[in-house]
């Protein structure tokens, strides 16, 4: 998909979490990716130049802003993501691309990728960007994720759970990486993502728990706060 959506992001402990669950549970979809816990585990490998310019970005709410990652779910290597994500006016858009295993483990060593490997827009811009940002691999990303969905609107409700960090970038494509927790105990993140209106009975289901919106980045949170601390 590549028009702009909506996105709003809520942190709330758990228990707030289980209740918007059973308000939205009996009006929207389950994502049919989940596996029969009802979750599914998100991997994201980020990108910053030699100034970390996405992570002060983040910090100083640049518009328009953009950063490249690698995602992967559940382990799986046999579907690889590059993912441009990019923010514009509150709006966020996203462009991606399939990667093979020999592509990924070379960025992951921040070796050059070569340009004429894959035929996406993405992947040439990230190439440039490789030899004109000097862009490395910088931090991993990795949480479990609770997924609704409802059609009119787009609408998508996540439950985005154990927000962990590592920087052992080398073991990206491992079934199990070490990490840790980057938010205050039984804190989580809610995010609801939508194309240009959401229904009246999913916001209210939605807003039963009077929340705040936040500016949460997941990128900044594990920059500022992985395993060896913040990475500048």
């Amino acid at each position: 998909m590549s028009e702009y959506r909506h996105e709003y992001k809520y942190q709330c402990a758990l228990q707030k979490l289980l209740g918007i669950r059973n308000q939205i549970e009996p009006i929207m979809y389950q994502d049919s990716n989940v596996g029969d816990d009802g979750t599914y585990t998100i991997r994201s490998l980020y990108f910053d130049d030699y100034n970390n310019r996405c992570f002060y970005e983040n910090v100083n709410g640049t518009d328009p802003r953009e950063k490249f990652r690698i995602r992967i779910y559940n382990g799986d290597t046999s579907f690889i993501k590059l993912e441009l994500k990019r923010k514009e006016r509150g709006k966020t858009k996203k462009l991606s691309c399939h990667l093979n295993e020999e592509l990924c483990r070379m960025a992951m060593e921040g070796q050059l990728l070569p340009i004429e490997a894959v035929d996406s827009a993405v992947y040439r811009k990230f190439c440039i960007q490789q030899s004109t940002r000097l862009l490395q691999p910088k931090v991993i990303v990795e949480y479990d994720r609770v997924p609704y969905v409802y059609p009119d609107g787009n609408v998508r409700v996540t439950f985005d759970l154990q927000i962990r960090s590592s920087d052992r970038i080398e073991n990206f494509l491992d079934k199990e990486i070490a990490s840790r927790l980057i938010m205050p105990t039984n804190q989580h993140l809610l995010e609801v993502k939508f194309d240009e209106y959401i229904p009246d009975f999913i916001y209210q289901a939605i807003q039963t728990e009077r929340l705040q919106q936040t500016t949460f980045s997941k990128y900044y949170m594990c920059r500022k706060y992985g395993m060896g601390g913040i990475v500048l």
